[in-house]
C-alpha cells in the first residue's frame, strides 16, 4: 500500500526484529460479559442473581480498561445462598459416587464446547488458568470421586465448605480447592479474588449445564476478605479454607475467632522462596530459569537466589548478558513503583550491587529487572521483599551453608535447587523446611502434587490424595470438631493468668498427707519451677487424694528447649527404632498395669474392671503406634510428564497437646504415640480434672528408651498451660480439647507465628470430649495425618 509504514516480512526477517502483534479481541469472552450487561451478578441456587441497591466492585484490565463489574454481596445475599448451599449440600451427597464423577467428567465436555470463553476471560482477568489445567483438574478429581468410598473409606463430607482467596491468589490455587472439596461430595461456596471473581461465575455456570445440583456451587463477590469472615458466621458454613497472602489468613482466623468453624489457611502468596544454585549445575539453565521465575508479570512468591561462591562470577556475567534488552515490569500502582524504588535505594546504601536490563523510566508504573548482589541474610529487602521486579542474590560456600541460609526465613512455601548431583539434590530437598522442591526446574503444578506450606505459609494441604482429607470428616469424630457458637468477650492478654485454685505448698508438713506427684520435663521428673502444687479431689469433691505440681510458662519453655535439642535427632532414626522405642514403652505400662488402672480408678470413679480395660487398651494402642512406625510413607506421583515426582511425609516438630478429660490414659496414649511414631517431640497438659492417670504414667516414661525432652508432661490450669502453648514461637502445632473459650483463645492467637490447630470443644459440664471416640480403630488415620506435613520433590527428566 502507498505510503505504508509497516516492514513487510521479508524486512523483518532481515533485521531480526519482532512483527507487529495484533491486539487480541477476547469477542467471545466479550460476548459473555455483554450478555451479563458487564455487571456479573451473584450465583445463587443455581442461576445468576443481581440483587438491587448493591454496592459494586470494577474490574479492570492491565491497561486499566474496565473489563466489568462486579456486585458486593450483602448480608441477606449470604443467608440466601448459605441456605442454598446446604440444600444443594443434601441432593449431592445423597448421589452416587459415580454419579459425582459423571458430573465432573461432564464437565470436561462442557469445557469443550466452551474453552475459548474460559481461555479469554481468564486472560482478559489477568487470572490466568489454560483450558487444558481445568481439564486435568476435573479429570485428576472426577477419579478421586468415583473412589472416594473405597480408598477414603468411612470419611464423610464436611458439608458447606468455604473457600476464599485474596485479590492477589492464583486461580489455579481456588480450584485446587474448590473442585476436589466437590468432588468429595460437599457443597461449595466460593468468595473469589477481584481478579478471579468473573472466571468463577463462569465456572458456576458451566457446572450448572453439567448437571450439578442447585445450590452445590455458589459464588459470592464483595470487595474485600471481610466478606469471607461474615460467610463463616452463618450456621450452615461447616468448614472454612482460604488461599492467599499470610496478613489475611491471619485476619480471617482473627475474625472467626470463637464462631466454632474451623479455619484452614494457604499463605501461597507474598513467600520468600529460596533458589539455589550449585557448582554442579548447569548454569546457564539456571541462570534463565532464575529470571523466567523473578521477572515475571504475574508472581504469587518472592524469590532469593543463592549461588555457590565457586560459581558466583560466572552466574553474574550470565545474568548481565541475559538481562540485556529485557523490558521493564509492569507494577500495579505508582505506590508499588515508590515501594520498589525505596527497597532499592535501601539495598545500595546497604551496599548491594544492582544489575538492571535498562535504566529506569522517569515515571508510571513500571520498573526494569533488577538484580540486587552483595545481599545479606538480614537485609529488609531480603527478609521483606518488596512487590516488584527484584532478586536479591547472596554467595555460600558449603552445602550445609546453602541449606542453612536457605531455612533462613519465617515462609515454607517451596524452593528451586539446581545440582545435576542427584545425591546432593536429594539431601538438600530434605533438609530445607519447605513445602515444594522442584530441582532443575520451578514453578511445576499438577493435581496429583501435594502443596503444604510450612512454619509461615499454612496449616493445611492443597493437591493430591492428602489434600482431600481437609474436606472430609474422620470416622472417629462424626461430629464437626467444634461446636458452632457464638464469639464470647474475650481479653486475650489476660487469657490464663488468673491464679490456680487451691494453691498450697509443696511437702505438706503431715506424713499422712496424700502422695505429691511430679511432672516430667527434659526426661526427669521433679517439682514445677513455681514450687506450687494443687490439692487433687476425688470424684464429686471428695478427699485429697494427692498434690501435682501446678506448672507455668517456665516449665513449658524448659520442656520446648529440651524437645528442640533431641527432635531433630528422633526424626532421622529409622522407623524400625522408632518403633522398638513404643514397643518398650507398651511393655512398661503392662508392668505397670495395676498401679495405672488404680489411679484411673481413684480419680475418676470407675470401676477397677473398667479401669483395668482402658489401661489394657492402652498397652494395645502403643503396640500399633509401634507396628505404625514404618508403614508410614509417602509415595511416587503420576505425573502426566517425564519426570519423578515423590510425596514426603514429614514430622512437624514440636507438638503441643492439652488433654481431654475423657478415657484420661487411652487419649493420652493415642496423642503420644502419633506424636512420637511420626517423629515429633511433645509436650502434653493432662486433663486438669484428672491427672493422676498421666501422672502415673511417667513412671513408665523414665524406665522407657525415649531420649529425654521427648516427652514431657505438665500439670497445672489448663488456660495458663495453653496460653504458654500457644505463644511460643517454637511449637508447630497445637491439639486441644477444652472450652470454648480455650478453642477461640487458639483461634485468635496462634497466627504469628501459623500454628496447625485441631480444636475440639469439650461438653460444659461433661467430662466427655466432643466427637471423639478413644476406641475407634480410624482414630488412628485421623491422628497421623494430624502428626505430619508432607512435602513434594520433582525431578525431571529428559
Amino acid at each position: 500500500m502507498a505510503g505504508s509504514t509497516q516492514k513487510t516480512v521479508h524486512e523483518i526477517f532481515q533485521s531480526m526484529e519482532h512483527g507487529p502483534v495484533a491486539s487480541p479481541s477476547y469477542a467471545t469472552a466479550q460476548a459473555w460479559l455483554d450478555h451479563h450487561s458487564r455487571c456479573l451478578g451473584l450465583f445463587i441456587d443455581g442461576r445468576f442473581v443481581c440483587p438491587a441497591e448493591r454496592k459494586s466492585c470494577s474490574l479492570t484490565d492491565s491497561k486499566g480498561v474496565s473489563v466489568s463489574s462486579t456486585v458486593c454481596a450483602a448480608d441477606e445475599d449470604i443467608s440466601q445462598c448459605a441456605s442454598s448451599a446446604a440444600s444443594g449440600f443434601k441432593a449431592w451427597s445423597a448421589l452416587t459416587c459415580q454419579q459425582r464423577a459423571k458430573v465432573l467428567l461432564r464437565l470436561v465436555g462442557v469445557i469443550g464446547q466452551h474453552g475459548q470463553c474460559w481461555s479469554e476471560l481468564c486472560e482478559l482477568c489477568g487470572a490466568s488458568c489454560s483450558t487444558s489445567t481445568l481439564v486435568r483438574l476435573l479429570q485428576y478429581y472426577s477419579s478421586w470421586a468415583q473412589l472416594r468410598d473405597v480408598l477414603v473409606a468411612n470419611w464423610t463430607p464436611q458439608g458447606v465448605v468455604a473457600v476464599a482467596v485474596s485479590n492477589d491468589c492464583s486461580l489455579y490455587s481456588l480450584l485446587l480447592k474448590v473442585i476436589p472439596a466437590l468432588a468429595m461430595g460437599n457443597s461449595v461456596v466460593v468468595v473469589p479474588g477481584r481478579n478471579s471473581g468473573p472466571p468463577a461465575l463462569l465456572l458456576a455456570q458451566l457446572f450448572t449445564a453439567a448437571g450439578l445440583p442447585a445450590g452445590a456451587l455458589s459464588v459470592l463477590t464483595g470487595s474485600d476478605m471481610s466478606l469471607a469472615a461474615k460467610v463463616a458466621q452463618n450456621p450452615n458454613i461447616s468448614y472454612i479454607t482460604y488461599g492467599g497472602d499470610k496478613v489475611d489468613g491471619a485476619a480471617l482466623c482473627e475474625a472467626t475467632a470463637g464462631l466454632g468453624v474451623p479455619v484452614s489457611v494457604s499463605a501461597c502468596v507474598g513467600a520468600t522462596c529460596p533458589f539455589v544454585v550449585f557448582e554442579s549445575a548447569d548454569i546457564d539453565s539456571a541462570v534463565d530459569a532464575a529470571l523466567a521465575a523473578a521477572f515475571k508479570k504475574n508472581r504469587e512468591v518472592n524469590w532469593v537466589m543463592f549461588v555457590q561462591e565457586s560459581v558466583h562470577d560466572s552466574v553474574v556475567a550470565r545474568l548481565k548478558n541475559r538481562m540485556e534488552g529485557l523490558k521493564c515490569v509492569a507494577l500495579p500502582s505508582d505506590q508499588h513503583r515508590a515501594a520498589v524504588e525505596a527497597a532499592v535505594l535501601e539495598a545500595e546504601q546497604q551496599g548491594a550491587t544492582l544489575i538492571q536490563s535498562c535504566a529506569a523510566p522517569s515515571s508510571g508504573a513500571q520498573y526494569p529487572p533488577t538484580v540486587l548482589g552483595k545481599a545479606a541474610p538480614s537485609s529488609p529487602f531480603v527478609v521483606n521483599p518488596s512487590p516488584g521486579p527484584l532478586l536479591p542474590l547472596m554467595t555460600f560456600r558449603t552445602n550445609a551453608e546453602a541449606v542453612t541460609m536457605a531455612n533462613h526465613s519465617p515462609h515454607g512455601h517451596a524452593a528451586s535447587v539446581w545440582t545435576e548431583d542427584l545425591t546432593l539434590a536429594l539431601e538438600t530437598a530434605k533438609s530445607l523446611l519447605v513445602g515444594s522442591v522442584w530441582v532443575n526446574s520451578h514453578s511445576v503444578s499438577d493435581p496429583c502434587m501435594p502443596v503444604t506450606g510450612h512454619k509461615d505459609s499454612g496449616s493445611c494441604t492443597d493437591g493430591g490424595q492428602e489434600g482431600l482429607y481437609q474436606f472430609l470428616r474422620p470416622p472417629s469424630s462424626p461430629s464437626p470438631p467444634l461446636l458452632r457458637s457464638s464469639p464470647v468477650s474475650l481479653d486475650y492478654s489476660k487469657f490464663g493468668t488468673a491464679a490456680s485454685p487451691a494453691v498450697i505448698p509443696d511437702d505438706p508438713d503431715s506424713a499422712s498427707a496424700p502422695k505429691s506427684f511430679s511432672q516430667f520435663v527434659g526426661g526427669k521428673s521433679g517439682k514445677s519451677v513455681s514450687g506450687r502444687s494443687v490439692a487433687v479431689r476425688a470424684p464429686g469433691g471428695g478427699s485429697v487424694l494427692a498434690y501435682c505440681p501446678d506448672g507455668g510458662r517456665k516449665d513449658v519453655r524448659n520442656a520446648v528447649e529440651a524437645a528442640v535439642k533431641v527432635q531433630a535427632g528422633w526424626t532421622k532414626k529409622t522407623p524400625s527404632a522408632r518403633a522398638q522405642s513404643l514397643y518398650s514403652l507398651a511393655k512398661g505400662l503392662e508392668a505397670k498395669m495395676r498401679d495405672v488402672a488404680a489411679s484411673i480408678s481413684s480419680q475418676t470413679g470407675v470401676s477397677l474392671d473398667e479401669a483395668t480395660k482402658e489401661t489394657e487398651l492402652s498397652v494395645g494402642r502403643l503396640s500399633d503406634w509401634a507396628a505404625y512406625c514404618d508403614k508410614i510413607k509417602g509415595g511416587n506421583l503420576p505425573m502426566p510428564r517425564s519426570g519423578s515426582g515423590l510425596s514426603l511425609p514429614e514430622a512437624l516438630g514440636v507438638v503441643g497437646v492439652v488433654l481431654p478429660d475423657s478415657s484420661p490414659l487411652l487419649s493420652l496414649v493415642t496423642v503420644l504415640g502419633a506424636a512420637v511414631a511420626t517423629g515429633n517431640a511433645v509436650v502434653m497438659v493432662p486433663s486438669q480434672k484428672y491427672p493422676l492417670p498421666a501422672l502415673t504414667f511417667i513412671q513408665v516414661l523414665q524406665s522407657a528408651d525415649l531420649p529425654a525432652g521427648l516427652v514431657s508432661i505438665i500439670s497445672g490450669s489448663k488456660d495458663q498451660l495453653t496460653s504458654a502453648l500457644a505463644t511460643h514461637s517454637v511449637i508447630k502445632a497445637i491439639w486441644y480439647w477444652g472450652s470454648a473459650e480455650g478453642c477461640q483463645y487458639l483461634q485468635h492467637t496462634c497466627t504469628s507465628p501459623m500454628k496447625t490447630l485441631s480444636l475440639f470443644r469439650q461438653r460444659d459440664g461433661q467430662g466427655a470430649g466432643q466427637g471423639n471416640d478413644w476406641t475407634h480403630p480410624g482414630i488412628l488415620e485421623e491422628m497421623w495425618r494430624n502428626a505430619v506435613q508432607w512435602k513434594t520433590v520433582w525431578i525431571p527428566t529428559a
